[in-house]
């Protein structure tokens, strides 16, 4: 018989040591789990021109961007989630004014041309090198000539980052927030995005600062950020890995920070 490991249980029924960062700090009531924020999430929306069009979402986690592509009135949505507790999660945020669809961000199922514009946030920093050249190769297949693949991820900066650097860093996050995170560099991101296919249409940038007090009342408000302090305190063992999360984006707060890209499919493209 093989042995279950943490990874392999339901995300509910893991222990606080053993879950994903970002599940964590969701469980303690946290909605806004990007890098840069509720604002670079309204800017990649806002730049990613919404409305009208037929929006497909990878990976919508908890549902809260979900409602904010509905609230920019799309012409449809469609969010990709493979894990079934996410699923539940954002059916309950969007209602039935869209559908989600169970399935991995590098094979949908949908069709090719479905989608004006793909939405992913916070997703590829997760993937390896293989996997995020498969979904960013799915988001081009998803999407219809002229298209736009809106995406908001964790980046190494500046350029020039050594890789032993690099290294240094993915490690100390992955020790931290308990997943095998992989961001990459500006010229980086848009390397992978360019060898796909797309064409670089805009870049931003924000700075990291998810767990720190000012960027939590922003994003959460205060009276939610009262409650998440609560629940955090009240948790031994989320308050000790929330602790080590805010060491090391501490640590790296140079070298580390969010980007917002939005890269076009060709218009002429066959």
């Amino acid at each position: 018989m093989s042995e279950t490991t943490p990874a392999d249980l339901p995300l509910a029924a893991r222990k606080d040591e053993d879950m994903p960062g970002h599940w964590l700090l969701a469980r303690m009531g946290k909605r806004v789990l990007r890098p840069g924020g509720l604002e670079l999430t309204r800017h990649l929306l806002d730049d990613a021109a919404l409305q009208g069009a037929d929006v497909v979402e990878l990976a919508p986690g908890l549902g809260k961007t979900a409602a904010d592509i509905l609230a920019a009135g799309p012409k449809s949505y469609v969010g990709v989630e493979a894990d079934p507790d996410a699923v539940t999660l954002t059916q309950q945020a969007i209602g039935d004014r869209g559908r989600l669809v169970e399935a991995d961000a590098a094979a949908t199922g949908l069709d090719a041309g479905t989608g004006d514009v793909v939405v992913g946030e916070a997703m590829l920093t997760m993937q390896s090198e293989r996997g995020k050249d498969a979904i960013i190769t799915e988001a081009f297949r998803v999407l219809r000539p002229g298209g736009r693949y809106a995406i908001h991820e964790l980046a190494l900066e500046p350029d020039t980052l050594s890789d032993e650097q690099k290294t240094e860093i993915r490690k100390a996050l992955a020790r931290s927030i308990k997943v095998n995170a992989r961001p990459l560099t500006e010229q980086e991101w848009r390397e992978r995005l360019t060898a796909a296919g797309f064409e670089i249409e805009r870049v931003r940038f924000a700075r990291m600062a998810l767990l720190e007090p000012r960027r939590v009342i922003s994003d959460e408000g205060p009276l939610r950020a009262l409650k998440i302090v609560g629940n955090v305190l009240r948790n031994g063992d989320a308050r000790r890995r929330i602790l080590g999360m805010r060491s090391v984006f501490r640590k790296y707060r140079n070298e580390l920070a969010a980007i917002e890209i939005i890269a076009r499919k060709p218009a002429s493209h066959e």
